[in-house]
């Protein structure tokens, strides 16, 4: 009767050792899944921010290309305006030389 107690508890031991393995084994496994989907994540995070720096930069490239070409529309303005004064002079002196003759 005591080798049969004996070879239970065995058997309980072993049945115990192998679900404490299984166990420790399931939670490696849901560890390493978890860390993967961890590692996804954080790929995903680093893609998502050099696409927003690029679109940052891109975004900033162009706001100087705006305002390189808002400058150069105000230098043109100033020229015409100029060009306008200059025109306006050369007609007063036109009108001095000879005032008879038509302003065209």
């Amino acid at each position: 009767m005591t080798t049969v107690i004996i070879i239970a508890v065995i058997a309980v031991l072993v049945v115990l050792a192998l679900a404490v393995w299984a166990g420790s084994r399931r939670n490696n496994r849901l560890t390493d899944e978890r860390r993967d989907a961890a590692a996804a994540h954080r790929e995903e995070a680093l893609r998502r921010a050099e696409q927003a720096d690029q679109a940052e930069a891109s975004a900033r490239e162009q706001s100087a290309r705006a305002e390189r070409q808002r400058l150069e529309a105000e230098e043109q303005t100033r020229r015409a305006e100029s060009e306008r004064v200059a025109a306006g002079q050369h007609s007063r002196q036109a009108s001095e030389i000879d005032p008879d003759t038509d302003d065209r």
